[in-house]
C-alpha cells in the first residue's frame, strides 16, 4: 500500500531558514498571521488533515471514480465526509480576505497547503483548487454587491467555483469561442448564456450546495477574437437559498487516464442566467487572474506528485531485497541487499530528491514574492516582486509538472514489476500527474509564453529581476572556498543562459519561428539554472549551520550531498539544452508537412 507523510522538516527549513517567511509580518495585512509559531501550527494541522483524511481515500477514489446519472455527479465514497471536515476546519479560505471569512494568511502558506493536499489526494484538491481561482477572480474584478453575495459562501466552502473556458473546437485559442451572451428576459442587467463548454473540472458534484461557474462568452456587439470575450458569473442555483435552479446542465463526465475522482464535465448552458464580471469585452483579463493563479497551483500539483512518488520509491527501495551490492555484501544477515544499495536506484532516488527539494524552495520563493507584489506598500519592492512572479510562473508550471510526471515514472521503475500493479499506488501517481502537463496551458504553451511574452515584457525588466540578484550572488561568493565546487559551475550555467537569452531575442525579432523552436529547451535551461540558484543558497545556509553547531548536522550534510548530485549529474543538462537552442529552427521546420 502507498504511504505519505508531510515533509514538515524540509518545509520548515525552506520557510524559516532559507526564506525567513516571518519578514512578511512587516506587511500590515500579515502583521498577525506571519509569525513562525502560527505558521508552524497551521501547517501541522494541515498535515494532519492531509495524512489522516485525504490520503486514505486517494487510492479508493481512483478505483471507484465519479458516478454520473441523470445529470448529477456523485463523488467516490468518503469524499463528501472529507470535504465537510476540510471546510469546517477553514481550509477553503487559507489566504482569503478575513472580511469575507478567510484566514488572511500569506499566499506562501497556501502554497505549502497546496503541495500537501496534492501529495495526499490530487483529485480531491481539484475541488477547492478551482474554487480558489473563482474566488480570486470575483475578489479582484467583482462589484461590491457580487463580492458580498458570493465570496462568504465560497470561502466558507458551502459553494464552489469553476472555470469555463474550453469548447470542443478551441482550447488555447480562446478567440474562437462561440458561447454567446444575450440580454436576459428578466432584465436587471442579467444575461442569457448559451453554449457548450468541455473539460470543466468540478463542473458538477455533490460536495457543495451551489456551484458558481465563471464562463467566457461573447456579447452581441463583441468584436472578433480575444478582444471580444466577456466573463460571466453563472450560478447553478440563482438564489442564496438554492431554491431556483438555473438553465444549465452537466451532460456527461469524461472517462480519464487519471484524477478519476475529480469530475471533468461537459457543461451545457441553455440561456442560463448570468451576470457580467468586470468590464464588457475584458473577460480575458479577468480570466487571466484565474489562469495565472491556476498555473502556479498546477506547478504545486507537480511538486506534490513528485514528493509522494519519491517517498514511496524510497520506502520500497529500502524494503525490497534483490542481489548483493556490486562492491560486496552490505546486509549479511539478509538473503540479499535492499535495492537502495544499487547505483541506478540511487540515481533515480537522488534525481527525485534533488528536483523535489529544489522546486519546493523555488515554489515558496515565488509564493513570497506574490505576497509582496500584492500587499507591500513599497511600490518599488512590489513591482520587483510582480515582475519576478510573472517571469517564473511559466517556468514553475512547466518544469514542475514535467518533473512530477518523470519522478512518478521513476517511482514505478524503482518498484519494478510491482510499480505496474495498482495496489502499490505509484502507477496512479503517473496517471494523475500526466494531466498537469496539459491543462491550464500545455507546457509547450508555457514555453512560448516565456519566450514570446515574458522575456520582452516591461522592456526586459522581468529578466533583470532574476539576473541581477543572481549575478550579485556570484560576485559576492566567487572567492568563497567553501562554495568553490558549486559557484563555478553555477556561474558557467548562468553565462550560458544569458547567451541563450540574447540569441533568442536577436533571432526571434527577425523570425518568430526561431524563438518558438528554442522555447522548450530554453525553459528547461532556465528552470535548471533557477534550481541551481536555490540549491547553492541551501548549501551556503547548511554550511553556516554546521559551522555554528545549530540544528541537525545530518540534515544539513545531506542537503550538501544532494546539491552535489544536482550540480554534477543534473545541471550539465544545461549544456545540451544550450546546443539545441543554438541549432536553430531549421532542423525542425525544413521537413515539409507531407513528409510526416
Amino acid at each position: 500500500m502507498p504511504t505519505y507523510t508531510a515533509p514538515l522538516d524540509d518545509i520548515r527549513f525552506v520557510l524559516h531558514e532559507m526564506l525567513n517567511v516571518e519578514q512578511l509580518s512587516e506587511i500590515e495585512e500579515y502583521a498577525e498571521t506571519a509569525s513562525s509559531e502560527l505558521i508552524d501550527q497551521i501547517l501541522e494541522e494541515g498535515a494532519k488533515i492531509c495524512q489522516e483524511a485525504l490520503f486514505p481515500i486517494n487510492l479508493s477514489g481512483d478505483q471507484e471514480g465519479c458516478h454520473f446519472e441523470n445529470g448529477k455527479v456523485t463523488t467516490p465514497k468518503g469524499f463528501k465526509e472529507a470535504y465537510d471536515l476540510f471546510t469546517e476546519s477553514g481550509w477553503t479560505g487559507v489566504s482569503c480576505d478575513p472580511k469575507y471569512g478567510g484566514m488572511g494568511l500569506p499566499h506562501t502558506v497556501n502554497f505549502v497547503m497546496q503541495e500537501m493536499i496534492c501529495s495526499a489526494n490530487l483529485s480531491f484538491g481539484m475541488y477547492p483548487g478551482l474554487s480558489q481561482g473563482a474566488i480570486d477572480a470575483i475578489y479582484l474584478h467583482g462589484t461590491d454587491e457580487q463580492k458580498d453575495f458570493y465570496l462568504p459562501k465560497m470561502i466558507e466552502g458551502k459553494w464552489s467555483g469553476t472555470m469555463n473556458l474550453t469548447e470542443s473546437h478551441c482550447g488555447t485559442d480562446l478567440g474562437l469561442i462561440r458561447t454567446k451572451a444575450e440580454v436576459h428576459k428578466d432584465g436587471n442587467g442579467a444575461w442569457a448564456i448559451t453554449g457548450q463548454k468541455i473539460f470543466i473540472s468540478a463542473g458538477e458534484h455533490d460536495l457543495t450546495d451551489n456551484i458558481i461557474h465563471l464562463v467566457l462568452a461573447r456579447l452581441p456587439d463583441a468584436p472578433d477574437g480575444v478582444r471580444g470575450i466577456s466573463l460571466f458569473i453563472v450560478p447553478k442555483f440563482i438564489t442564496e437559498e438554492n431554491d431556483k435552479e438555473n438553465t444549465l446542465s452537466c451532460t456527461s463526465i469524461e472517462h480519464k487516464m487519471g484524477i478519476k475522482a475529480s469530475s471533468t464535465c461537459v457543461m451545457d448552458f441553455q440561456g442560463a442566467k448570468g451576470f457580467l464580471l468586470g468590464e464588457p469585452h475584458k473577460g480575458l483579463k479577468a480570466m487571466f487572474t484565474m489562469m495565472n493563479a491556476a498555473r502556479l497551483a498546477v506547478g504545486m500539483q507537480g511538486l506534490g506528485m513528485a514528493e509522494v512518488s519519491y517517498q514511496n520509491a524510497v520506502a520500497y527501495a529500502k524494503d525490497r531485497l534483490q542481489m548483493r551490492s556490486l562492491d560486496g555484501t552490505k546486509f549479511p544477515d539478509k538473503p540479499a541487499d535492499p535495492i537502495i544499495v544499487h547505483p541506478d536506484v540511487r540515481r533515480m532516488l537522488l534525481t527525485s530528491k534533488a528536483v523535489t527539494e529544489g522546486c519546493r524552495m523555488m515554489s515558496y520563493w515565488i509564493g513570497m514574492n506574490l505576497d509582496i507584489a500584492e500587499k507591500s506598500k513599497d511600490a518599488k519592492e512590489a513591482e520587483k516582486a510582480e515582475d519576478l512572479v510573472a517571469l517564473l510562473t511559466p517556468i514553475a508550471k512547466a518544469y514542475q509538472t514535467d518533473m512530477g510526471f518523470e519522478i512518478a515514472n521513476l517511482a514505478i521503475q524503482t518498484h519494478g514489476g510491482a510499480g505496474y500493479i495498482g495496489e502499490f499506488g505509484v502507477e496512479q501517481y503517473a496517471r494523475d500527474a500526466r494531466i498537469t502537463m496539459i491543462y491550464e496551458g500545455t507546457n509547450g504553451i508555457q514555453a512560448l509564453d516565456l519566450v514570446g511574452r515574458k522575456l520582452g515584457q516591461n522592456m526586459g525588466r522581468n529578466l533583470r529581476r532574476f539576473f541581477h540578484p543572481v549575478t550579485e550572488y556570484i560576485e559576492k561568493n566567487q572567492a568563497n572556498p567553501a562554495l568553490a565546487e558549486f559557484i563555478f559551475p553555477f556561474a558557467k550555467s548562468v553565462a550560458k543562459l544569458q547567451q541563450s537569452t540574447a540569441t533568442i531575442a536577436q533571432k526571434g525579432m527577425k523570425d518568430p519561428l526561431e524563438a518558438g523552436a528554442a522555447s522548450v529547451d530554453y525553459l528547461r535551461q532556465f528552470a535548471l539554472v533557477s534550481l541551481a540558484y536555490m540549491w547553492i543558497q541551501m548549501v551556503e545556509k547548511s554550511l553556516e549551520r554546521i559551522e555554528s553547531g545549530e540544528g541537525d548536522t545530518k540534515f544539513y550534510e545531506q542537503k550538501i550531498r544532494t546539491a552535489r548530485f544536482f550540480f554534477t549529474r543534473m545541471l550539465p543538462e544545461t549544456d545540451a539544452r544550450f546546443k539545441m537552442i543554438m541549432a536553430g529552427a531549421t532542423p525542425l521546420m525544413e521537413t515539409p508537412a507531407e513528409a510526416f
